[in-house]
């Protein structure tokens, strides 16, 4: 204290060089900061942007495939859950944001981990809100509809298959059940957080029609928005207006 505070009273050497001392204690803590800022989003895909009037906004990546039990190859583009979920927990405790925006360009990935990631988005108190800025794949598509709107770019893509397990699988009865159980839980989250209802969303899962070495449908766009999943064709601007939009809702309670 005696180092920041003496400069103001009195004058010479000792006092000038405790003033500089101080700007460069500053200056370092700024570039601590910045270094925190680069690593979070090296690392993790999140940045907590600068604070408005409506607020502070938390920005979650969801990029690449995501990661579940098992370490992906060093060459792949993942997105760690058991980095997203204590970030989320927090987030959620933090009063200094307001809101968090979620972008999604992802290949799907690991069922188990995504469906737990969409379930920690959708049982937030926080306003959210997420954009699909390229694909939205597999179990991508329970995480786009987790928030509470959202957003598709008029080129970002969809695609809803049956449920998929690599290794070795037992060819009996129960594990056709067990990969029903699975499918019965993503089609009940995606249809309870959109406006598609379960046995049209079941429908696409299965469709035969549109590609030639699998089941399923790949929506673009606003077809995506014509089927109920997304709620409106948009970009990072209108993603931003609606979830201050919801902030500011949220305040008025």
């Amino acid at each position: 204290m005696k180092d920041m505070f003496s400069p103001w009273f009195g004058y010479g050497p000792e006092n000038t060089a405790a003033k500089g001392g101080g700007t460069k204690e500053k200056a370092d803590d700024g570039g601590t900061k910045a270094k925190a800022e680069d690593e979070e989003i090296r690392e993790n895909g999140q940045l907590t942007l600068g604070e408005t009037n409506e607020g502070r906004i938390h920005l979650l990546s969801i990029i690449g495939e995501i990661e579940g039990h098992e370490n992906l190859s060093g060459s792949t583009k993942t997105t760690k859950y058991e980095h997203i979920l204590p970030k989320l927990a927090e987030v959620e405790d933090d009063r200094k944001i307001a809101g968090v925006l979620v972008l999604i360009n992802t290949v799907g990935g690991d069922v188990s981990c995504g469906l737990a990631l969409a379930e920690m988005l959708a049982s937030m108190s926080k306003p959210t809100v997420s954009l699909v800025i390229g694909d939205s794949h597999s179990i991508g598509v329970p995480l786009a509809v987790a928030t509470d709107y959202s957003f598709i770019v008029p080129t970002g893509t969809m695609m809803i298959h049956p449920v998929r397990m690599n290794g070795t699988v037992i060819g009996t009865a129960q594990t056709y059940d067990y990969f029903e159980m699975i499918q019965d839980r993503i089609l009940s989250f995606v249809s309870s957080h959109s406006g598609i209802t379960y046995d049209h969303l079941r429908e696409l899962m299965h469709n035969t029609k549109m590609l030639t070495k699998d089941l399923g449908t790949v929506l673009v766009g606003s077809a995506a928005v014509d089927e109920k999943l997304v709620n409106e064709v948009g970009g990072i601007r209108e993603a931003l207006r609606k979830l201050y939009d919801l902030i500011g809702e949220r305040e008025l309670r």
